[in-house]
């Protein structure tokens, strides 16, 4: 794992006295509200509905103990004892007092952490497969080229004000688990028919009012020319991109507009005139880098006790099947921490559910975190014969829920329990959906499936790419649930299609229930998922069941 220079040191020191300096104005009336606000943003703060909130970094998911400690703490002394991790691999903190922020941010950095460019026309975090450096299908691992990213991203003069935010993700897996296609710059590792490992690159994709699922520009880059080529793209971005319009500013309309062949055409001339600037220096900072990331000394031990319990213990056998995936070590397993408790707000962890994923990962987990872009928490490296001691230590804080990938994992939105910009509810939505199907006690029968709810245009819940995707709209004062069936945040990506009118809030968990029945009963076998099931039947039978055979007719 990474650890600051004393340049990092310094730099965010120097930040966070500049800020605090900024804060004192504000507070004394020196500073007014509109000249402070492009100043706090640069720090991560906003001002929602109801509160300031500090978007905190956490770079590619990555956390050590000290850090969860550090966010509990935090949580417990200046807000209200939780914080949300959020589909960014960031944690939020909802309800922190403006005087408190300077020093807040100062023990930040006395764990190596900052909330610096979580806001901004520039390069937001940048995300990372939440199972890198241990899953068994990862061609290598992709921190070491994410921190690289990190590094030369951060206070880049050139970059710090484009014409819209901006978000690269990274796999080391040619199975997506970082949502690449939805981002402004996908990168996903693969290797070419020399074999040789490179990026397969994507650009143009994301979210939001106009969902659009990036396009690939370079089938194989090769790992040295990385950062000349990101640096290319955003360079392009920066001169085309429009400041005239904030709807039309991302990277995908430039795209759009200025057309895919015309704009790979740029990337590449572009690319061509940088790549000679780029001497080395960044490969020999990349050796440093890797360094940092080996792999831990995994332990030799029998698993037995591991068998032995999985036969014996039934609700340990449902947390084993659903929340683990397996590891490049066939003596360890990735455990995916449910952050879902049913009737739970998604991705909200309190400062003791926070202080015990320390304790375990410190004592069980080689010392490594990551938070997913799924709103849950990953202890990557656990040796089998610890995982019952890993589960009745879960269990006792309320984090043992066996739902990973199933209908109540659910991704929300903070919608308009806390967001400015929301225009109806997503938490209770997902509250009480996963509380339905608990009650129907369907969930492990329907199988792999993901709702992701966003409450509002904006589609922080990623609901474009969700196999049931609900967006919560503002029909006259009136919340209105919006369906979309069929997407999908893999590498076979692809934005969901919208089954017709929209539902009242007291109507959404009925429709819900309507859609998954109707699965239930056209899926060709247990084996099928509802995807699976989606893309060979089609929209027709989902529609029949919400809307009934004339409905669906009116609808389509």
């Amino acid at each position: 794992m990474y650890d600051y220079s004393d340049f990092d040191e310094a730099f965010v020191r120097s930040r966070v006295a500049q800020f605090s300096d900024q804060v004192s104005r504000r507070l004394d009336g020196s500073l007014t509200e509109d000249e402070f606000r492009p100043l706090r943003l640069m720090n991560g703060l906003y001002l929602q509905l109801h509160a300031y909130m500090l978007r905190v970094a956490i770079p590619y998911g990555t956390l050590r103990p000290a850090q969860m400690r550090a966010l509990a703490q935090i949580a417990q002394t200046y807000d209200k004892g939780y914080g949300h991790f959020t589909t960014r691999q960031n944690i939020q903190f909802n309800w922190p007092k403006l005087p408190d922020v300077p020093a807040i941010l100062s023990d930040l950095a006395d764990v190596q952490m900052h909330a610096i460019q979580t806001s901004g026309n520039c390069v937001r975090n940048v995300t990372a497969d939440h199972f890198a450096g241990a899953a068994a299908d990862e061609i290598e691992d992709p921190r070491p080229y994410a921190e690289l990213l990190r590094q030369w991203s951060s206070d880049h003069p050139e970059f710090q004000f484009l014409p819209r935010k901006f978000k690269i993700a990274i796999t080391g897996s040619p199975n997506d688990r970082a949502v690449t296609r939805a981002h402004d710059i996908g990168l996903r590792m693969l290797r070419n028919a020399a074999g040789e490992v490179g990026f397969e690159v994507m650009v143009g994709g994301g979210l939001g009012r106009t969902p659009m699922i990036a396009f690939v520009v370079r089938e194989f880059l090769p790992v040295a020319d990385l950062l000349p080529y990101v640096e290319a793209v955003l360079s392009v971005y920066n001169t085309l991109g429009r400041r005239d319009n904030k709807y039309k500013a991302r990277i995908k309309i430039t795209v759009h507009e200025t057309g895919r062949e015309e704009i790979s055409r740029m990337i590449e001339e572009r690319f061509t005139e940088m790549r000679p600037q780029f001497g080395g220096a960044d490969q020999a900072l990349l050796s440093d880098i890797r360094a940092a990331f080996a792999a831990p000394q995994f332990r030799v031990a029998p698993t037995d006790s591991f068998d032995a319990f999985y036969k014996a213990d039934p609700v340990f056998r449902a947390w084993a099947d659903t929340n683990l995936a397996t590891h490049r070590n066939p003596d360890y397993a990735i455990v995916t921490i449910s952050i879902k408790a049913h009737g739970q707000t998604p991705g909200d962890a309190t400062s003791q559910q926070m202080r015990v994923m320390a304790d375990l990962a410190e004592r069980y987990g080689h010392s490594d975190l990551r938070i997913s872009h799924e709103q849950n928490v990953i202890l990557p490296h656990v040796h089998k014969s610890d995982l019952p001691q890993v589960h009745a230590a879960l269990a006792q804080v309320g984090l043992a829920t066996a739902n990973v990938g199933l209908i109540s994992d659910i991704i929300a939105c903070p919608g308009m329990d806390y967001c400015a910009l929301a225009t109806a509810r997503s938490i209770p939505v997902a509250q009480e959906i996963a509380l339905r199907f608990q009650e129907l006690k369907l969930e492990h029968d329907v199988g792999p499936l993901k709702i992701k709810i966003s409450g509002c245009i904006n589609a922080c819940g990623h609901h474009h790419v969700g196999h049931i995707g609900i967006l919560g709209l503002d029909r006259a004062g009136v919340e209105n649930y919006q369906i979309t069936l069929g997407g999908d945040g893999s590498q076979d990506a692809s934005i969901g299609e919208k089954t017709g009118p929209g539902f009242a809030y007291d109507e959404i968990v009925p429709a819900i229930e309507r859609i998954i029945r109707a699965y239930l009963e056209i899926r060709q076998s247990a084996e099928e998922t509802f995807l699976q099931a989606y893309r060979r039947a089609g929209i027709a039978p989902f529609k029949a069941a919400l809307y009934g055979a004339d409905g669906a007719k009116d609808a389509a």
